[in-house]
């Protein structure tokens, strides 16, 4: 994220309650499926909060395929330590389904273990199902 949005600080980290992460879009043409959310009840995600300058959004709906139609923007609300908060998400705007690259699934996994996420959430990252071999 520093890459993409340098302007943006990390200002907590949440749970999408009613959310997985699941993956999809193998067919756009990525090493596999990419990360992405969907609603299901008693089911939640870990998620990294960031203030999104107004400098760095419109590069960061860029890396994200926004003018592509790959992913939508859509607004949740995140719980967190201090309450709960409304967030900007970015949703795949794809089918559910394939097989993240293993490297891929390794960079979410250490993304989520640097943010804190519980070592259990970050095994069933780790261990899940995927193409290919890591880094």
């Amino acid at each position: 994220m520093m890459e993409r949005a340098p302007h943006s600080p990390m200002i907590g980290t949440g749970w999408l309650q009613g959310w997985r992460l699941t993956f999809g879009g193998e067919d756009v043409g990525w090493e596999g499926a990419l990360a992405t959310i969907v609603e299901e009840p008693n089911s939640q995600v870990f998620v990294v909060l960031y203030d999104v300058s107004p400098y760095d959004e419109p590069s960061l709906d860029q890396w994200e395929g926004s003018e592509l139609g790959l992913h939508k923007k859509i607004r949740l609300r995140v719980q967190t330590l201090e309450g709960s908060v409304l967030a900007w998400l970015y949703v795949l705007d794809a089918y559910e389904g394939g097989l993240p690259s293993a490297r891929y699934l390794g960079v979410v996994a250490d993304a989520a273990e640097a943010a804190g996420a519980p070592a259990d959430y970050v095994e069933d990252l780790r261990t899940r199902p995927c193409r290919g071999i890591g880094p």
